[in-house]
């Protein structure tokens, strides 16, 4: 048994252990149930549960969730608005965040989807330096989806090789 200022109070009954809880005014709670002879503490349990709670919502506060935002494209998309689409997935990228790329068919455009394939391609072959595939492309309806997801913090900052004196000289 532990009392309430964590020292440690020896082995006790059941009985003896309740009744000194009772004195002070404090709770008596199981800590290690599976240990032999189970651990019990003497401590106020709804200032326990308050606390821990304090705990849990100040460290949620920190973390942050990686959101699914979606990135739509269209099978006759122009390289500038291509441009434009994937700068916006990189920044969501970069902010940790998960990014769902869409291809939309429409019409006859769901007779190829091979052209589909083929962007999503060329987007996560210049996406690769800072986003990993996390669920290939698929056919879902009339969308062909795929999710990036950012690199872990170490790899996502690429390495520069140390320039050379002689080459700063030059420039």
């Amino acid at each position: 048994m532990i009392g309430d200022d964590g020292q440690r109070l020896g082995v006790l009954p059941t009985r003896d252990a309740l009744t000194q809880a009772r004195e002070r005014g404090l709770d008596l709670v199981e800590v290690a149930p599976g240990s032999v002879p189970p651990v019990c503490r003497i401590l106020d349990y709804g200032k326990y549960l308050y606390d821990q709670a304090k705990r849990e919502k100040s460290a949620a506060k920190t973390q942050h969730h990686g959101e699914l935002r979606e990135v739509r494209l269209k099978v006759k998309i122009g390289d500038h608005d291509l441009a434009l689409k994937m700068r916006r997935a990189e920044r969501f990228l970069k902010e940790g965040d998960k990014v769902k790329l869409s291809v939309m068919f429409r019409g006859r455009e769901n007779a190829h989807p091979e052209i589909g394939r083929d962007l999503l391609k060329r987007v996560q072959e210049q996406m690769s330096e800072f986003s990993q595939v996390e669920k290939p492309p698929t056919m879902e309806g009339r969308f062909l989806n795929m999710i990036l997801g950012p690199l872990s913090s170490k790899s996502a900052q690429p390495k520069r090789p140390p320039k050379d004196e002689a080459t700063v000289a030059s420039n």
